[in-house]
């Protein structure tokens, strides 16, 4: 029997998954208080002490034993480029594909003040891009030459115009940085190059930013973290879209995660144009693109959610009072670990939840711009057209939860009050109700097919009526 052991250390809990990879079936889940600050093996241990109880004869050999974190505050990046719409929008892209939470995105040439800025928020990595290759050079370098005074991001990737990728990694070696050069994220003009920079931030992941947050001393127990956990669900996402030589997949996806900080849209597809007489217009969107939303979260994020918002729209969804539903976001800010209890707080819950994935949505999605030319009105689409996505995926603590989750996922349907926004309009509604996705994006590294398998006997439909 082949056996792989999935771990995710998590901001709060270690979870940990058995899977039977022949069989593509999940064995045993536990979970443990994730515990960064003494030593993060402690919670692992507890987990794999409440899944001994599955095996009375002690844990058996798991030939495959990978993990992904976020603990510790996840990745932590600033995305630097040179215009706001193009190399910025880049940098920023290819450090959320590769599962970074990102602190900051700067554009043009860096103040002192910006830079001040950085270090109060001290990332892990800072991306440094900038100029198309053979194009402006002076804002990289400038950059480059601000950053090396720089107290914090002692980690630099640069991703910016070739020609001057030489000359600015010597500027930052030179004040002792540690410098990383990939491939420019925007070699020319409407054309996105993410991957390379993506794996770098990966590569440089393992290989540093592990041992910054005493991951290292789970090594014993894994065969290495493999990955920050947002891009294990990214990757999980794309081999579900995707598919693999031996199973087909499942074609465009969305999928919406809801956590307690941040509401995260993951969407695998290429979003080109799907009615005819529209025109794309801006940058390339990335196939598998992610978005965060840190003002949306459900509970350290309440409070701003409550702002972006207003009590008074969750208070119509919920036929409450604004005060009670203003009281009810202070009270889960400061009570994080709180559930909700009686019906009124689930319904705040509920209304919170939705609107969260309202908002994100649309965020995410492309948008249509009416304009004028000499042959009459014309349509431009911005971003990506979702409009005929097949499937929608919901994941996180309230959405796997809810008795009727289908409630919470209808925030992400197209609207006819919002034509322009070009959200999905009938797609299927899937739920992860065992929490599969990262557990996923770790066995596809090792067993895609199988991964794939998993993933597709775990999520279920719903149906509500």
């Amino acid at each position: 029997m082949e056996l792989a052991l999935l771990i995710d250390f998590g901001s709060t809990y270690t979870k940990v998954t058995a899977v039977d990879v022949e069989a593509a079936e999940i064995i045993a889940t536990a979970r443990g208080i994730t515990t960064v600050d003494t030593n993060i093996v402690d919670g692992l241990e507890q987990a794999l002490g409440q899944m001994k109880t599955h095996f009375p004869l002690g844990l058996p050999e798991f030939q495959h034993r990978l993990a992904c974190s976020s603990a510790a505050g996840g990745l932590r990046m600033v995305a630097i480029g040179l215009v706001q719409e193009l190399t910025v929008e880049a940098a920023r892209q290819a450090a959320l594909g590769a599962g970074a939470r990102v602190l900051g995105v700067y554009a043009h040439q860096l103040s002192k003040a910006e830079v001040a800025e950085i270090d109060a928020t001290c990332p892990d990595i800072i991306l440094l891009a900038g100029g198309t290759d053979g194009g402006n050079r002076d804002v990289i370098l400038h950059n480059a030459r601000m950053l090396a005074g720089a107290k914090c991001g002692e980690t630099v990737i640069v991703a910016g115009n070739k020609s001057a990728a030489e000359e600015v990694r010597d500027i930052l070696v030179q004040a002792g940085k540690d410098v990383r050069v990939t491939e420019n994220v925007l070699p020319e003009l409407n054309k996105l190059n993410v991957d390379p920079a993506r794996q770098t931030i990966r590569e440089t992941f393992l290989e540093k930013i592990v041992e910054a947050k005493g991951l290292s001393k789970a090594e014993s127990y894994i065969q290495g973290v493999l990955m920050p956990t947002p891009m294990a669900v990214l990757n999980a996402a794309r081999l579900l879209a995707q598919g693999t030589d031996e199973e087909k997949g499942w074609g465009d996806l969305m999928l919406v995660d809801i956590g307690g900080a941040t509401t995260d849209v993951h969407s695998i597809g290429d979003g080109f144009p799907t009615k005819s007489g529209v025109t794309f217009k801006g940058l390339p969107e990335p196939y598998a693109k992610r978005t965060v939303e840190g003002d949306l979260g459900m509970r350290v994020s309440a409070l701003s959610l409550l702002e972006s918002v207003g009590a008074h729209k969750l208070a119509a969804l919920t036929g409450l009072s604004q005060q009670d539903v203003t009281d009810y976001c202070h009270y889960v800010h400061d009570n994080v670990e709180a559930l909700p209890t009686g019906e009124d707080q689930w319904k705040i819950e509920t209304a919170m939840a939705r609107m969260a994935t309202e908002l994100a949505v649309e965020r995410h999605v492309g948008s249509l711009e009416n304009i004028w030319t000499p042959m009459g009105a014309a349509y431009v689409q911005h971003g990506k057209d979702l409009t005929q996505v097949p499937y929608i995926i919901g994941t996180g603590g309230v959405i796997v939860n809810h008795p009727r989750p289908g409630d919470i996922l209808a925030g992400a349907l197209f609207k006819p009050e919002q034509p322009t926004v070009l959200r999905p309009q009938r797609p299927k509604m899937m739920l992860d109700k065992e929490y599969i996705l990262a557990a996923v994006g770790l066995l596809a590294e090792v067993r895609p097919t199988a991964a794939l398998r998993l993933v597709k006997k775990y999520l279920v439909e719903i149906n509500e009526e």
